[in-house]
């Protein structure tokens, strides 16, 4: 009897430990900020040349599908003074001009070298770029000030997610205009897997990349609050930079087979082009307060500093305001 009373409980723990170790991976979610749908059918497919450099991806000649006629609208250039306190929707549409959108909004080529070092100025390497621009539902306006009307001035930081979807499903999800404010979303920039660079939010504009969130520096805790029916985020003062996942990290667990070579380049390659330092460079799982967010998974964050060094740099993006701000506009 006493036998078969502890082989009852020996069975009993085994399943308990089972059952735990099953439920484990649901207490995260790794999703950037949004679940990607699958690529629209009315995209148009654009078929990009070959890397300048073999590159470890699975084909050579990846296709984007894109929404051409997005990028016939620029939007405005600046930022806002004040987000408005009691709108009846504080998310309102980024105001767009009728102008087509070019590479020079996202950033200014051919600006100085910040005392390159020999090393840095032999380096040569060229990603291919893309424009898709987000639906203007998906983006706002940087402010001058919180919804207090305190004066915010957070230098710019940088934050690095993952997709946790293709390219394409993110191409997708960003090029729909979403009425539903929980569903707007959006990085800057993403970086495929072979190593192509694609724009979505000029860095004047604050994309809408981290929700509850904080940035802790030397100064204390960094947040701004614009939305009177969401927490404070980074946003405000952050450049949202995603890397796409690899087939094998479409999961909820906390690792995978990890970037491509090409990612990584063009992530250093890309960064800079900002002169944020690297103390100012942070995850999404660092930032995040909901407790949801541990992207970007299996990154190395010594190779990325590494490979940073090689590279001289610049300003060519600009984060935050660069204009005079507009006349605030009437609610």
């Amino acid at each position: 009897m006493q036998m078969k009373r502890l082989l009852a409980i020996a069975i009993f723990l085994l399943t308990l430990m089972g059952f735990i170790l099953l439920a484990e991976p649901a207490k995260t979610k790794v999703v950037a900020d949004a679940k990607f749908t699958e690529t629209s059918p009315q995209g148009t497919s654009v078929k990009l040349s070959k890397p300048t450099k073999p590159q470890k991806i699975a084909q050579d000649f990846p296709s984007f599908n894109l929404s051409p006629e997005i990028n016939q609208f620029a939007p405005v250039q600046g930022c806002d003074i004040q987000p408005p306190a009691n709108p009846p929707n504080p998310s309102l549409p980024a105001a767009l001009t009728a102008t087509p959108i070019t590479l020079e909004r996202f950033r200014k080529a051919n600006i100085a070298q910040v005392n390159p070092t020999a090393a840095q100025k032999a380096l040569t390497y060229n990603p291919r770029e893309i424009i898709a621009l987000a639906a203007s539902s998906n983006y706002g306006d940087r402010y001058l000030k919180d919804l207090s009307g305190k004066p915010v001035n957070n230098q710019p930081i940088i934050v690095l997610h993952e997709t946790v979807g293709s390219a394409n499903s993110v191409i997708n999800f960003f090029q729909d205009f979403h009425y539903d404010e929980d569903n707007q979303a959006s990085y800057h920039t993403l970086i495929a897997l072979d190593g192509t660079i694609i724009y979505f939010v000029p860095p004047d504009k604050r994309a809408f990349g981290a929700g509850n969130s904080v940035f802790v520096s030397s100064l204390g805790q960094e947040a701004v609050q614009t939305n009177p029916r969401y927490p404070s985020s980074v946003n405000n003062f952050a450049y949202h930079i995603s890397l796409e996942t690899p087939e094998d990290g479409m999961h909820n667990g906390y690792t995978h087979s990890g970037y491509t070579d090409a990612q990584y380049q063009s992530l250093a390659w890309l960064v800079s082009k900002t002169d944020v330092p690297l103390e100012r460079i942070t995850t999404h799982r660092i930032v995040d307060l909901s407790g949801s967010r541990i992207d970007p998974r299996s990154f190395d964050f010594n190779l990325f500093k590494k490979l940073l060094s090689t590279y001289p740099r610049n300003n060519e993006i600009a984060i935050g305001c660069v204009l005079p701000v507009p006349e605030k506009k009437k609610v």
